[in-house]
């Protein structure tokens, strides 16, 4: 194990955003620009008769007005192509966009779209994810089998998708066990909520079109461009200006191609910027809403025998990045444990709710809690203590998976002795307080990714990155990487990137993916330098290549300190010929081909798991009875994160992932009518943990360098802390009221109806 860890520097970002004078989405401004606002289709699910736009149209000051009669009729999505830009003869939750206008001001772009007459005939909502099930349910997608899904992945009318993950014989292990325990668990869906709501601007100049927007993975958006306006890349460029947060919520395409289509017709620059009831309306980011049936069979000595799920998850109306979603949430409600024996069902369902998408870690949070709050039943049910269950059944180093994966040298047993040590676990509480403790896990994702550096001719570089830079600091850290293989200082780099037309391709700052993907190409670009470098420095030098030393600014001889030149130096002489520059796309790792025997339905690639992340949190917490009213006091998190690159960056996602994930327990779940309208969609009403709510949190890194996964052996991070925090809370409440509370979030009243 290794706590070997870079020195701090000034993130390069850090002084335009602490000053106020870094420039947002929102903040561009374009001569001759445009406001534009959306039509939004007001009920859940519903036939369009007629869009009358012709009031709008004749407004003096409107410069545009786009349906779906004006955009190329082009079907789109990641995995299953069912959702145009604009509805097209149904719309299916409320929040899908009818119309689009651009005007000379917002006041005015709102009162054309308030103009726009649309004539629905109303259709049944589907409304509830089990419901959307059963046979004779209303179809949310009645031209299902035009959407070009070619795998056996659906099984009934509104499932979406559909994966099952299999491994010995979970019937007949559950009929031999000693003792079977079921449980089941229900989570409203929530959402992401970044503190800035998403802006987009659109400039053409001649065909080709430049689009800034408040995306967290440029290359998506561009993609997306491309292909519902039918444009080549080449003419399209994306640009992302400082983005204030997104949690996933502003991963994938959205509302990029809108605006350039309104930008075209107008034949100005064009601007959207949501409102933030409309951030809580249109996007088709949120947390999905998920049903989870558990059994679990144990031997008399608390061993786990046995393991059964059925899952549904709330896709609501359209198919984005969800498919991947049923899997995932299958492996985290098997978890981290011994499990010889798994049959886990897992259901995509079709509603007429907002789309669900990655808000950070999908399904993760959900499946953790309701499988932890199981597990302590599970360790009360054979008498033992909850820790030690879970020290008995949890995967060690060289243990094989509930998957059938064998894992590698981890941490997971000693980060669940860390987590409870730190938090006291085991003292003495006053009779309204507990301690709950919970372990999650979560893949790291290789992926593609490019980067290029070019050394100028005073010795200082340039970082140009297909990275994504979401104010995790993750693309912050980069200059740690090329200045640790070149022998110079962080400082000594500029970063260029979130400019699709400068940098090569990333998948954007999702997945907690940037430093482990982008950060071993950056490695392999510096690597590229140093190698020049050092030729460079051996013929000035008059030594071997091999014999050349970069440390602090300069190339040296090794055991000759004193023959040196500086890199400064070199890159004057390279200068005058060639040019030092350094590219990479530092190749991901494969995934693991070791889950033997098996099976799965519905494979997104995920029942083997690279660079897995282990954690253990531990929560301490206050419940009053009279009123239900749960408080977190402090939160003790142990992590297994691989190496870690930049402790600071590291422990400020620890912390909010923390605070998320206790918002997620508590207070934050989005509430429906009847006819699937959101009945919160607003601050007021949808309840955010606040600095005045964060507890006290002690965080320890189990650091161990990872074969194989990311740059000097780290691996993912941004997501692993908001898998176990609700869960821990979870433990902790029901230790102290007597009962588990079986729905998320754990509100005031649903606890006190359940003590």
């Amino acid at each position: 194990m290794t706590t070997t860890e870079l020195p701090i520097f000034n993130r390069a970002d850090g002084p335009d955003k602490v000053t106020g004078t870094g420039r947002y989405a929102a903040d561009i401004s374009l001569t001759g620009m445009l406001a534009a606002k959306f039509k939004y289709a007001g009920i859940a699910h519903g036939k369009i008769v007629k869009i009358d736009t012709s009031a709008a149209s004749a407004m003096p000051g409107v410069f545009a007005v786009l349906t779906a009669d004006d955009v190329p009729d082009v079907r789109y999505s990641a995995v299953i192509a069912d959702r145009r830009l604009f509805a097209k003869d149904v719309v299916r939750f409320e929040g899908e966009v009818v119309a689009a206008v651009a005007a000379l001001t917002p006041e005015l772009a709102q009162a054309a779209v308030d103009s726009i007459e649309v004539t629905y005939e109303e259709l049944p909502a589907v409304n509830d994810i089990e419901s959307a099930l059963a046979e004779g349910s209303p179809l949310v997608h009645d031209q299902f089998d035009t959407y070009g899904v070619t795998d056996d992945t659906r099984m009934a009318a509104n499932d979406a998708y559909v994966s099952t993950l299999s491994f010995g014989d979970a019937e007949a292990a559950l009929k031999s066990a000693d003792i079977v325990v079921s449980g089941r668990f229900v989570a409203d869906a929530s959402h992401a909520v970044p503190i800035e709501p998403r802006a987009v601007v659109a400039q053409w100049e001649g065909n080709k079109v430049t689009v800034w927007t408040s995306t967290q993975v440029p290359f998506d958006a561009r993609n997306g461009i491309c292909e519902t306006l039918e444009m080549p890349a080449n003419r399209v460029r994306v640009i992302v200006p400082h983005l204030g947060g997104g949690f996933g919520g502003k991963c994938g395409f959205h509302f990029e191609a809108h605006i350039a289509a309104l930008a075209k017709a107008a034949r100005r620059p064009v601007k959207l910027v949501f409102s933030r009831m409309e951030e809580f309306l249109a996007p088709d980011r949120r947390r999905e809403g998920m049903v989870i049936d558990i059994t679990t069979g144990l031997n008399s000595d608390g061993t786990i025998v046995a393991r059964k799920a059925w899952i549904a998850l709330d896709n609501g109306a359209y198919c984005s990045d969800s498919a991947f979603f049923p899997q995932m949430a299958a492996m985290h409600v098997l978890g981290p444990y011994k499990v010889p024996n798994t049959h886990v069902e897992s259901h995509l369902v079709y509603t007429n709710h907002q789309p669900s998408g990655s808000v950070r870690a999908p399904t993760a949070p959900q499946g953790c809690w309701a499988v932890e709050t199981h597990t302590d039943e599970l360790a009360n049910a054979v008498d033992m203590d909850p820790v030690e269950f879970r020290k008995l059944n949890c995967v060690g180093t060289g243990d094989a998976g509930a998957m059938g994966q064998v894992y590698e040298e981890i941490a997971l047993q000693e980060c669940i002795e860390r987590a409870a040590a730190a938090a006291g676990y085991g003292q003495d509480l006053p009779e309204n307080e507990a301690i709950g403790l919970a372990v999650g896990w979560w893949p790291s994702f290789p992926g593609a990714s490019g980067s290029y550096i070019k050394l100028d001719g005073d010795g200082s570089g340039q970082i140009i990155t297909g990275a994504q830079e979401c104010g995790t600091g993750a693309v912050m850290t980069l200059p740690y990487l090329a200045a640790e293989q070149l022998g110079m200082q962080p400082e000594d780099f500029e970063l260029v990137y979130q400019d699709t037309s400068a940098a090569p391709y990333d998948t954007g700052a999702t997945g907690s993916q940037t430093l482990l993907n982008n950060g071993r190409a950056v490695q392999e670009a510096a690597i590229m330098i140093a190698g020049q470098l050092k030729d460079l420095a051996a013929e000035h030098l008059e030594a071997s290549a091999g014999d050349i030393v970069l440390a602090d600014g300069a190339a040296s001889v090794a055991g000759s300190p004193d023959r040196n030149v500086t890199i400064a130096a070199l890159a004057e002489i390279a200068g005058g010929g060639e040019l030092l520059i350094g590219h990479g796309s530092g190749a991901p790792p494969d995934y693991p081909d070791n889950a033997v025997g098996a099976t799965c339905l519905g494979d997104q690639g995920v029942a083997a798991w690279v660079g897995p992340q282990f954690m253990c949190h531990a929560a301490r917490v206050r419940v009053d009875r009279d009123t239900g009213v749960a408080r977190v006091l402090n939160v003790a998190a142990a992590h297994d994160n691989g190496t870690i690159i930049n402790m600071t960056g590291a422990t400020g996602q620890i912390e909010g992932g923390i605070l998320m994930g206790i918002g997620q327990a508590l207070t934050e779940g989005t509430q429906y009518s009847d006819s699937g309208k959101q009945l919160n969609a607003a601050l007021l009403e949808y309840k955010l943990q606040t600095s005045a709510d964060a507890p006290e949190i002690s965080i320890e890194f189990v650091q161990i360098n990872t074969p194989g996964a990311g740059p000097n052996g780290a691996k993912g991070l941004a997501e692993a802390p908001n898998v176990p925090t609700a869960a821990a809370v979870s433990c902790a409440i029901a230790k102290v009221i007597g009962e588990p509370v079986r729905q998320l979030p754990m509100t005031a009243e649903r606890v006190w109806k359940t003590a």
